[in-house]
């Protein structure tokens, strides 16, 4: 696979004169308006990213401000590496708040997190080669939308004690307010705001406990670590000592800035299913980006998911969050119809801009944890929920036992947390087990029942929508190539 194009990034062309001729004008991936209007364009993305880009890697317990400058590097990475021909911004995915916090229960360090997301990284770029070699349809026929549907799902809601157990009973009331602000801003609003609902609700949740602090003094609840103290909600001790500029250094003893991965194998077992749905991100990303423009960009889906393994290696070997395809960006470019990466250039620029300000990071990482508890309840179900759109989009049926039986069981391992002991200091749990159970499970039901519907005497499946809606199982849950978003 030529993961690495021949040559740099072709410079823009100037799109007619460097203005949009109306509503309906559209600019090409490889032209640019004025750098004035182009740098106008840039800021936005870089709001629209915002928000995601430093809020997971908090969630996660690695450095917010070193993630905003390694997602400038991904970008960039991307960029070049797609040949410009796919406009994407790279930030820190939800699907990685999940497996860090399971490391964390299991007594890891950051950089045991960063360590097992590198395999990730790894992972995403052998799969890209496979992709380009073998085609996109061996990643529809390995995850079928029902099988990317239900590992999905598994993530999301294995994150609902996270919040139930961390984040919530910092401070109930704040996060209660903060998810209602959250619902309210997301449907109520319209325009711009509503996709920048998290980021927005970030700033009213943190003036919210200020002001709480103000008239209400210090709370009596548990910290982060579990830890009932009365504390104030929001303390800026650690801003105040910060320096202005810098390199990303330690925002408190758990957070460190930069700092080399540590590898182990557990841990990477633990992570590494989550690449389901990092694939099924940039697979989905790909085609949304294909419609919208008009080019046919299937050939890039390899180098896309290539470029996003790489650029994920070189943002955690040095202690930053992971990366993936960010569809808040995809959402200004629909708005838009600009789709010039010259755009996304500046955006990437900006963003390393940013990384340079100690003080930047402390203030993120004062964020209360009420405020916190407020976003990921809304955050982590929507992961989850996600998974059932794809199945509602893709018309998975589950009348079939093959379909729901496997399904079934995976989801409730993962979102259970069960575990599977396999050897001595070994176990499969969580994430991990429930992808496991659903992949394979998958498979094997289907094969077994395509046998079975082939012998005399066959089990009768009447009742099921299996013969009523499709004459091949294959094509019944999806397997016609269609992407997994």
């Amino acid at each position: 696979m030529a993961v690495i194009p021949s040559g740099l990034v072709k410079l823009w062309t100037l799109h007619r004169d460097g203005a949009l001729a109306g509503p309906d004008d559209v600019v090409s991936p490889s032209e640019r308006l004025s750098w004035g209007r182009t740098v106008g364009l840039g800021m936005q993305h870089v709001v629209a990213m915002f928000g995601a880009t430093f809020v997971f890697p908090l969630l996660m317990g690695l450095s917010p401000q070193l993630a905003i400058m390694m997602s400038g590097v991904a970008t960039l990475l991307f960029l070049v590496l797609t040949a410009g021909r796919v406009p994407s911004y790279l930030g820190s995915s939800a699907s990685f708040v999940g497996v860090t916090g399971v490391i964390a229960t299991q007594g890891g360090t950051a950089s045991d997190k960063t360590g097992a997301l590198l395999f990730i990284g790894v992972a995403l770029l052998l799969i890209g080669i496979a992709i380009h070699v073998l085609g996109a349809t061996f990643m529809h026929r390995l995850m079928p939308p029902a099988v990317t549907g239900a590992v999905i799902m598994l993530i999301g809601f294995n994150l609902a004690p996270v919040v139930a157990r961390t984040y919530w009973p910092q401070d109930q009331w704040v996060a209660l307010a903060v998810m209602a602000f959250v619902i309210t801003v997301s449907v109520a609003s319209r325009g711009f705001l509503s996709r920048i609902a998290i980021f927005a609700a970030v700033i009213f949740g943190y003036a919210l406990s200020w002001l709480t602090d103000v008239v209400g003094g210090p709370i009596t609840s548990p910290t982060g670590a579990g830890e009932v103290t009365t504390h104030l909600r929001v303390d800026w001790s650690a801003v105040a000592a910060a320096p202005w500029f810098g390199f990303p250094g330690a925002t408190t003893a758990d957070v460190p800035g930069w700092h080399l991965p540590t590898f182990q194998l557990g841990f990477a077992l633990v992570a590494l299913p989550i690449v389901v749905a990092l694939v099924a991100e940039n697979i989905g990303h790909v085609k949304a980006v294909g419609e919208m423009t008009g080019e046919d960009l299937d050939p890039m889906m390899g180098r896309a998911v290539g470029a996003d393994g790489i650029a994920t290696i070189v943002a955690t070997s040095v202690g930053g969050a992971p990366t993936t395809t960010y569809a808040e960006n995809i959402g200004v470019m629909a708005a838009t119809r600009v789709y010039s990466t010259a755009a996304y250039v500046v955006a990437a620029f900006t963003a390393i801009a940013f990384g340079f300000s100690p003080k930047f990071g402390a203030v993120v990482s004062a964020i209360p944890g009420g405020v916190l508890g407020g976003i990921t309840v809304v955050l982590y179900g929507m992961i989850g929920l996600l998974g059932a759109k794809i199945w509602v989009e893709h018309k998975v049926l589950f009348g079939h036992p093959a379909t729901l039986v496997p399904l079934a069981a995976g989801i409730i391992m993962g979102v259970g947390d069960v575990s599977l002991h396999i050897g001595e200091g070994f176990q499969l749990s969580g994430i991990a087990l429930g992808t496991v159970t659903v992949i394979v499970g998958y498979h094997l039901a289907h094969q077994l029942a395509r046998r079975a519907r082939r012998e005399p005497g066959a089990p009768d499946f009447s009742g099921t929508d299996l013969d009523a809606a499709h004459s091949d199982l294959s094509r019944e849950q999806g397997w016609d190539g269609r992407p997994a978003h």
